[in-house]
């Protein structure tokens, strides 16, 4: 570390500092995220752009791209955009002007496009060489006094060019057209609204400023997306959101049910929810309907063209239009979830989550200071008139003699200004002036301009000094731009119905699934299918080389499959997913996530409200409920909880009264099962006793009927005077009974 030796403590050149380290990532990474905050993701309140957006509008401004003229490439446009205002890719920019063109995507489109701009299917649009475009009329809208001093101008990245810090914009484009974007630390994600319904919903704020947020909800009910759909959202949810800037808006598809005749049909999905692509709409139903997840729908189509047209067709006639659409969004996006959030800059400067009112404040506040600024500029435009003007007056007055300034004299600008007593600007305007302007100079026309330029002089002085007639000015530019892009206007019309959902008593997907038998088939190396019909569970089947038969029963279509792997997790299969009885199957494995370590302990069909015996091979286990392994994910469900080398052994349905256990060390303990506590997940407590090794079998059963095993002949043999087996839980036991099996199972 170097001493500063200069009074300002700034390193000469060649000297090295020192600081913290947390200190030098702070600074940089405040800097850093500053920067992104203000000059990438968030928008300004005040035109709800951000700076990309407002360079490709300004920029196209510049190129005179007005909705009336020409299109010109995009290529220039981003050239134009990247080379002047944004020093940054040329793939980002073309994407943000690609976005705006998008009708699927902006609610007013800000460019009007001509080309592939890509498409709800979720295409990107065509290279730049290939697309063109211009402005539109609500583009037009946000520049509205731009060359009258309506806002402030910085410069541009390298001071070559100036450009606008913000659009005066003459109607709330960041609620009309919302936006989303991801800073350092904070995000933002704002619904597109109804532009008529925000400029009555302004309105009434000029009106009355301490309106309620209620009030506000009358005027403007909820999002009005692009791709429209059906904005099922409770009121209070909507009016939580607009309160709080944050909340959640529930969105589906419009359908409709189709007659085909003799009582066949067919739903047509007209519109999909918004920022959902349509190909993988279809894709994802698609799959639902090969999976075997929605069996009462048969297939689906898409028949767009123009207009999104996707036709679901029913399994059968029977089935209830309003379950499977119910089912369907549940199970895909054909209802989606708009997540609000309403960060924004208030005053370019300030990131604040805002509510609905706060956002109409910025924006009216912004018109007021814009009305004010244009006023000005419109003001001191009408004084520099008006003294050329009284120049002029003062010329035709005195014709003759300025024309004789003029000719004899070798500098007349003085001689006019001290004759005439003119200023400089009227003494330089009088003698800019061209002869065959003489003929216009009459004194009427010169007084009547002079006069009606005095009128409205008049009126910008008393609109400067009285606060309510500038709110009564802004309310009429709110009723012009109502007008303009309202309900009665060319698309102005609410896009998304609001509507509650419908009481639809839910259907469970078993109850969709026709009733069928099946045998299932395991093999000892996990490959799993279904095969039609019950067949004989002692015939012989086909595996693998090397494999065999591991689990094979008789099940339905309707049933649920429990497997336990030695992980202690239970994982869940539906049998109407299990691959058919064709082949070998599938490996399980690639059904469930179940790991590669983890062998599969047990496979049977979940029977509800059945109590199960658990155990590792530890020794310790409890009673579990069947309702409370059952898995909802094919991550499955922890039930026993295992460490290092002990797996999970046994599970055995409950049927007895007593739990008979056997160890590796070939001694049996029982003990009534009423020893053993009832839980839905933990370790268990220790069932028998070991000095050595661990549990080999567990079962139960009465004590009464006595306990019995398959010998090696395959023959059952019952052993009914237990006495001297019988003890408390946790104890040693003693060795088996006679003829009890070599491998110390049950085998029951």
């Amino acid at each position: 570390m170097a001493d500063l030796t200069d009074d300002n403590n700034i390193p000469s050149e060649g000297i090295t500092t020192t600081e913290p380290l947390r200190r030098a990532i702070g600074d940089r990474y405040l800097t850093y995220a500053l920067s992104t905050i203000m000059g990438r993701a968030l928008p300004d309140a005040r035109d709800g752009l951000k700076p990309v957006h407002r360079r490709i509008l300004y920029a196209m401004r510049g190129l005179k791209l007005d909705p009336n003229g020409a299109y010109k490439k995009c290529a220039k446009i981003v050239g134009e955009v990247m080379g002047n205002y944004h020093p940054h890719g040329d793939q980002a920019i073309y994407d943000a002007l690609a976005r705006l063109a998008q009708d699927f995507n902006v609610r007013y489109p800000l460019v009007d496009g001509q080309g592939n701009f890509g498409n709800i299917d979720g295409d990107n649009p065509a290279a730049p060489r290939y697309t063109e475009a211009r402005m539109t009329e609500a583009a037009q809208a946000l520049m509205v006094g731009l060359s009258e001093d309506a806002v402030n101008f910085n410069p541009n990245y390298d001071g070559s060019e100036i450009e606008p810090e913000v659009l005066p914009a003459t109607y709330p484009n960041l609620l009309a057209n919302g936006t989303s974007g991801i800073a350092v630390g904070m995000a933002t994600n704002i619904a597109p609204h109804n532009l008529g319904e925000l400029c009555d919903a302004a309105i009434h704020l000029v009106k009355a400023p301490n309106a309620r947020d209620e009030t506000l909800l009358d005027y403007i009910p909820g999002p009005d997306f692009p791709t429209g759909g059906v904005l099922v959202e409770p009121r209070e949810n909507i009016l939580e959101a607009y309160r709080t800037g944050r909340g959640a808006f529930r969105l589906r598809a419009r359908w409709e049910l189709e007659e085909l005749g003799r009582g066949q049909w067919q739903i047509v999905i007209s519109e999909i929810p918004y920022q959902v692509q349509k190909s993988k709409l279809i894709e994802k139903i698609a799959e639902l309907i090969q999976a075997k997840r929605i069996p009462i729908l048969a297939d689906v189509r898409d028949e767009s063209a123009e207009d999104v047209r996707l036709v679901l067709e029913p399994r059968a006639k029977t089935v209830d239009p309003a379950v499977l659409m119910e089912t369907l969004f549940k199970l895909c996006d054909l209802e989606t979830r708009f997540n609000l959030n309403m960060n924004v800059l208030i005053d370019g400067r300030t990131p604040k989550v805002c509510s609905m009112k706060e956002i109409l404040r910025a924006f009216l506040d912004h018109r007021r200071e814009v009305l004010q600024r244009r006023s000005q500029f419109r003001l001191a435009k009408i004084d520099r008139r008006l003294e050329v003007l009284e120049g002029y007056i003062v010329a035709f007055l005195n014709l003759d003699r300025v024309i004789a300034i003029i000719r004899y004299e070798d500098e007349p600008k003085p001689i006019l200004i001290a004759e005439f007593d003119l200023t400089d600007v009227q003494a330089e305007a009088i003698l800019n002036m061209r002869l065959r302007n003489l003929r216009k100079l009459e004194e009427m026309e010169l007084r009547n301009e002079r006069d009606e330029l005095l009128i409205e002089r008049a009126d910008l002085e008393d609109l400067l000094a009285d606060e309510d007639m500038q709110w009564s000015r802004i309310i009429e530019q709110l009723r012009e731009t109502r007008k303009k892009f309202g309900k009665n206007a060319p698309g102005g019309a609410r896009r998304t119905e609001l509507a509650d959902a419908p009481d639809v008593e839910d259907v469970p997907i078993e109850a969709m699934i026709e009733k069928e038998p099946i045998t299932v088939v395991c093999s000892a190396m996990g490959w799993i299918r279904a095969m039609k019909g019950h067949i004989d569970l002692a015939q012989d089947l086909k595996f693998k080389d090397g494999d065999e038969a591991r689990f094979i029963f008789h099940a339905e279509t309707t049933d649920k499959i429990l497997l336990l792997g030695g992980n202690g997790r239970f994982y869940t299969l539906p049998c109407s997913q299990l691959p058919g009885g064709r082949g070998m199957g599938e490996p399980i494995r690639l059904i469930v996530d179940l790991p590669n370590e983890a062998e599969m302990v047990d496979l049977f069909i979940y029977k509800p409200g059945c109590k199960m015996l658990m155990a590792s091979s530890a020794g310790d286990g409890f009673v579990v409920n069947s309702d409370d392994v059952v898995a909802q994910t094919r991550s499955g469900k922890q039930v026993l909880n295992v460490r290092g080398d002990v797996k999970a052994h046994v599970c055995r349905p409950v049927q007895g009264d007593h739990i008979a256990c056997v160890g590796e060390n070939r001694k049996v303990l029982i003990f009534s099962l009423d020893e053993l506590p009832e839980m839905g997940r933990g370790k268990g407590v220790r069932l028998q006793k070991y000095k050595d090794g661990g549990l080999n079998d567990a079962t139960t059963f009465n004590l009464t009927e006595g306990l019995s095993w398959l010998d090696p002949a395959g023959r059952t043999r019952t052993e009914t005077e237990l006495s001297e087996w019988v003890g408390k839980r946790a104890s040693a036991g003693r060795m088996a009974p006679r003829g009890f099996p070599r491998d110390n199972k049950f085998n029951m």
